[in-house]
């Protein structure tokens, strides 16, 4: 079997390559945000591109010129903001709800999508993201004594992440935490002068490769992503299977997440509450339902059933 993987998000479609079969013969074709890269370029490198399957992530321009350069059968993957964001936007919502009717099989990483994307077709699968257990694995933390090490994972952006949120939580507890932050997100230095503001010291972390992030996990004692969204990101994944208890808003409306152990974390109040009294089994607890629930094994397996099912 011969596959094309174009584009990717948050390195789902990388893992996935990595984890699939040897015998499949497979090209990933990337593009940066330059100009360029993600017009003529990326147009030319699928117009060239010969495979059985081809797999294309977010529902944006790539998955566009794949369709209509006729590229069969043809898998478009939603991450996220192409449908609860650019869907409604002009021009490229036209796109996506082109890409949403044309292609061969949507699948969607989070439960909030499905609903989305339910409006334009019925066949949405919702298709669990996995973190590379190669590089993400549980390491025993360090004994410490005094202040808890915080490390907030997810890039600084307000309005999706909820930093802003998670900043004002940790200024509360500035006497009991010492927090580092990655450099990265469009509202870092809103976040950076919000922090400077309330007093709270911290200790910024230049940006390194994804393979390389399981050390920044490793070297904390709690993590913390996202207030906003109600689904879970790769960034708690990952950070769940490094070992580390981590906080996160995942939303009780969700059922795929009835049984995961800490929900609807989104509110200052809440997030205080948590840090302060750290359950001491939440850990092994967030890592079990990793396990049932975003289990590699289990989510490769799948998509080799979609791969066969439309060839």
């Amino acid at each position: 079997m011969k596959l094309v993987m174009v584009n990717d998000c948050a390195f789902v479609g990388e893992t996935i390559l990595k984890y699939l079969p040897k015998d499949i013969e497979a090209t990933h074709i990337k593009r940066s945000r330059g100009f360029w890269s993600k017009t003529f370029g990326i147009a030319h490198k699928i117009w060239k591109a010969k495979a059985d399957i081809y797999h294309v992530h977010y529902l944006l321009q790539d998955c566009y010129l794949t369709s209509l350069f006729g590229k069969k059968p043809l898998i478009g993957h939603a991450h996220g903001s192409d449908l609860t964001n650019t869907l409604n936007r002009f021009p490229l919502g036209r796109l996506v709800k082109s890409n949403l009717k044309k292609c061969d099989k949507i699948l969607v990483s989070t439960p909030d999508l499905v609903e989305i994307a339910q409006k334009f077709r019925e066949d949405i699968e919702y298709l669990p993201n996995f973190a590379d257990t190669e590089l993400f694995y549980p390491k025993q933390s360090m004994a410490r004594e005094g202040k808890s090490k915080v490390l907030i994972a997810s890039g600084s952006n307000w309005p999706v992440k909820g930093t802003d949120i998670a900043i004002r939580a940790l200024a509360r507890l500035k006497g009991k935490v010492e927090v580092s932050i990655i450099d990265y997100g469009p509202d870092l230095e809103k976040t950076l002068r919000l922090a400077k503001t309330l007093d709270l010291k911290l200790k910024r972390l230049p940006k390194i490769p994804h393979q390389s992030l399981n050390t920044y996990f490793w070297n904390a004692d709690v993590i913390i992503d996202q207030f906003k969204s109600g689904v879970f990101g790769l960034t708690s994944l990952e950070a769940i299977a490094c070992g580390r208890p981590t906080i996160t808003h995942i939303s009780s409306k969700h059922k795929t997440y009835r049984n995961f152990p800490l929900k609807d974390v989104n509110t200052i109040e809440r997030i205080i509450e948590i840090i302060e009294n750290l359950p001491p089994k939440l850990w092994k607890a967030e890592y079990a339902y990793l396990k049932q629930n975003h289990d590699a094994e289990k989510i490769v397996h799948r998509i080799l059933e979609i791969y066969k099912n439309l060839l």
